[in-house]
């Protein structure tokens, strides 16, 4: 499976549901469009306009895919797929995160229509509801996109593909390990932290079994969007 994660809008949190949503699930690759590398660590610039060295390997390619393109370089990878026609048939999907901001409700309707424009049909174009606060009413937080949506039907909507604002995928950003390496990890820190001789040291070991906790938590939200999602 192939699947572009694409917003033109910023600060929507597609490397975060590229990273932890989508690719331990599909037990896929990651590339950013700033990275053809497979982890996700830094390597050899790859830009919008280097799109059919992507496109190539995409289709030589066997393995399960994330595609993670960086907001600068949207418009770009948009307007390569409408020159290389029949492009977009190479994703099984695009997936379109979006977060309660106006403006980024706003560039995600953009985002929708310029997809939609090139041919990509509305079961390809999934909504992901992204940073909804628990108490918040997805229905009347993301009211012009429900309303926009009942009147185009150009792309899947499904409330309950939705990820809840967590304090772990900050604590994770820049960081190598993802949620499923946190959860793996089975060293006692609470042994360790009976352990340890010093403040600093007890406070690295009470930050560790903090995070499990909350990976151990979020896990959960991940499993139950990724099932609405792609269902």
């Amino acid at each position: 499976m192939k699947v572009a994660v694409i917003n033109f809008s910023g600060n929507v949190g597609k490397s975060t549901v590229a990273r932890h949503l989508l690719a331990p699930r599909m037990n896929a690759e990651i590339i950013a469009v700033e990275s053809i590398n497979s982890d996700g660590t830094d390597s050899e610039a790859i830009k919008g306009k280097q799109f059919g060295q992507l496109q190539e390997y995409l289709l030589v390619s066997d393995s399960a895919t994330v595609i993670d393109i960086g907001a600068s370089n949207v418009e770009d990878f948009v307007n390569l797929m409408k020159q290389y026609r029949g492009s977009h048939e190479d994703f099984d999907y695009f997936v379109v995160p979006v977060v309660p901001k106006t403006k980024q409700q706003r560039d995600t309707i953009s985002t929708i229509d310029a997809l939609a424009e090139i041919g990509i049909p509305a079961k390809k174009l999934r909504l992901l509801f992204n940073m909804v606060e628990l108490d918040e009413d997805i229905e009347t937080v993301f009211a012009g996109l429900f309303a926009y949506h009942k009147e185009n039907k150009n792309f899947t909507l499904r409330p309950d593909a939705f990820l809840p604002v967590k304090d772990i995928y900050g604590k994770l950003k820049g960081d190598s390990m993802g949620i499923a390496e946190i959860l793996a990890d089975k060293t006692d820190y609470k042994a360790k932290l009976k352990e340890a001789k010093d403040q600093a040291e007890r406070m690295h070991f009470a930050e560790k079994i903090s995070l499990q906790r909350q990976a151990a938590d979020v896990v959960e939200d991940l499993d139950a969007a990724y099932k609405a999602l792609f269902k």
